[in-house]
């Protein structure tokens, strides 16, 4: 009993220290360890296997709508680097520079991208020439590098896995609609798939991309109240393409410039599925993105025929079902813990006694409740569950999330409000980026975003009493 403890007790309590929470599930959950490298992560094979499932859905999302992979080269020269002045100065404090090839000076150095933009306008300049070379819906599955000064594996790290879509269109309107639709296909995964609500807005002009026309964000919240994005897409406009020299014969026979697109999402979703879903036993995945989502566990496995039967069991599940069987010589209330803080959907307890009933006993990871099942219904009931369980997460996110937004109609109120209940706060705002300094500065709050459903709550500005011109989401956040 008391092994059987000690792998819960590692964890801390989610309500006593939640940084300290989350640290320990990664560790515990072996989804990530720490390296010589400072500021980067191994993701392990616990951890990689949830991206890769994250890439095989988006990939597949993505490509519905006509987006091709390709693969640009890691280093930017500094001379593309400075072509664009906006998108340079955004990024400056953050690159890594390559200086020395070997014990060679380097004539131009170069930066490690921390993001593709300005090679992929080097590419277009070269690769579009004419209105029938349009439009360019590409993506690449890569990493990138960003010289945090203070790292959290999965939410911040030197080094990310993300991917990175580049689109180029003939018309504003092309570019626009394909900004709305790529973070539309972004909201329906985190939805569908994460089992994460969200709420679609754009980024105020001082949150924005650097060097974007607009940014499109969707941001969710995690269960200690703060914010997270959770994925942006930016219309770019022919802002990029001035810079770059991108420019296409038109039907018309003039010359025109084209415009850009850009949409990313990291491996920081891996973080928001701890931060979302997690418990003090460990880790909860949604059964659609867990790498298995089944565990057959059998009781009394020494005994004659039990062994057998669960590996039977498991056989027969895995046309269906990620099933594995967990046949290692440990107790099983050890097996229990080990499957609970793996964050494993569904576990099958098989004994003697339930072999000789014809049943399976099933355990949710979410709720713990348990359902006998006969062994001839197996595979129905346990699709049935889930499909409920990934229901019932999604709406038990969005109900943690919908009793933490709160709504704030001036300054005293919103910095009692922000102080006292974490979680989003809905304010109007005047628009005056002054008004977003001070938030920040007073509260660490930054805007999250201003909703595509707009509402007036307030006719003043929550932070300076001018009028207001927008309801804003509100939040500190990771």
């Amino acid at each position: 009993m008391a092994k059987e403890k000690k792998l819960v007790e590692a964890i801390t309590s989610m309500d006593v220290d939640f940084a300290q929470w989350y640290t320990d599930v990664v560790k515990k959950a072996e989804l990530v360890d720490y390296t010589s490298v400072k500021g980067c992560m191994v993701i392990k094979p616990a951890g990689y296997a949830i991206w890769e499932n994250i890439q095989r859905e988006l990939d597949r999302r993505f490509k519905e709508t006509g987006v091709e992979n390709v693969y640009l080269p890691m280093f930017i020269p500094e001379s593309l680097l400075q072509k664009e002045k906006d998108h340079v100065e955004g990024f400056a404090p953050e690159v890594a520079w390559v200086t020395h090839g070997g014990s060679e000076p380097l004539q131009e150095r170069m930066c490690v991208r921390p993001t593709s933009e300005t090679l992929f306008c080097d590419f277009y300049a070269n690769e579009i020439q004419s209105y029938r070379d349009l439009p360019k819906v590409y993506n690449q599955w890569c990493s990138v590098v960003r010289w945090e000064k203070t790292t959290r594996p999965f939410l911040r790290s030197r080094e990310f896995l993300w991917q990175e879509g580049h689109t180029a269109h003939a018309s504003a309107q092309e570019a626009e609609e394909r900004t709305i639709q790529m973070l539309n296909v972004y909201a329906d995964f985190c939805e569908e798939v994460l089992a994460i609500p969200v709420i679609k807005g754009q980024k105020t002009d001082k949150e924005k991309f650097a060097g974007a026309l607009a940014t499109y964000t969707i941001e969710s919240l995690m269960h200690d109240g703060k914010a997270l994005q959770s994925g942006t897409s930016h219309n770019f406009g022919d802002g990029f393409a001035k810079a770059f020299g991108i420019q296409f014969t038109d039907k018309d026979n003039t010359l025109k410039y084209v415009h850009q697109t850009s949409w990313g999402m990291t491996t920081r979703m891996i973080g928001a599925i701890i931060m979302v879903h997690g418990d003090d036993s460990g880790l909860v995945l949604p059964p659609r993105i867990a790498p298995t989502q089944v565990m057959v566990i059998p009781i009394a496995q020494h005994k004659e025929g039990v062994l057998e039967k669960a590996r039977e069991v498991k056989d027969r599940l895995a046309a269906s079902f990620r099933v594995k069987l967990d046949a290692s010589d440990k107790s099983p209330g050890w097996k229990f813990s080990e499957q609970e803080m793996k964050g494993i959907p569904v576990r099958i307890e098989l004994g003697p006694k339930d072999i000789e009933a014809g049943q399976a006993v099933l355990v949710r990871r979410d709720t713990r409740e348990k359902l006998v099942v006969s062994l001839d219904e197996l595979q129905e009931k346990l699709s049935g569950l889930l499909e409920t369980m990934q229901k019932d997460m999604l709406e038990r996110a969005r109900a943690h999330r919908d009793a933490h937004v709160y709504d704030a109609h001036n300054y005293d109120e919103f910095v009692e409000t922000v102080n006292g209940k974490p979680g989003f706060i809905r304010g109007m705002w005047c628009g005056d980026q002054a008004c977003e300094d001070k938030i920040k500065e007073d509260t660490a709050a930054t805007s999250r975003c201003i909703p595509f459903d707009q509402e007036e709550i307030a006719g003043t500005c929550v932070c300076c009493g001018k009028p207001a011109r927008k309801l804003v989401y509100w939040g500190r956040a990771y």
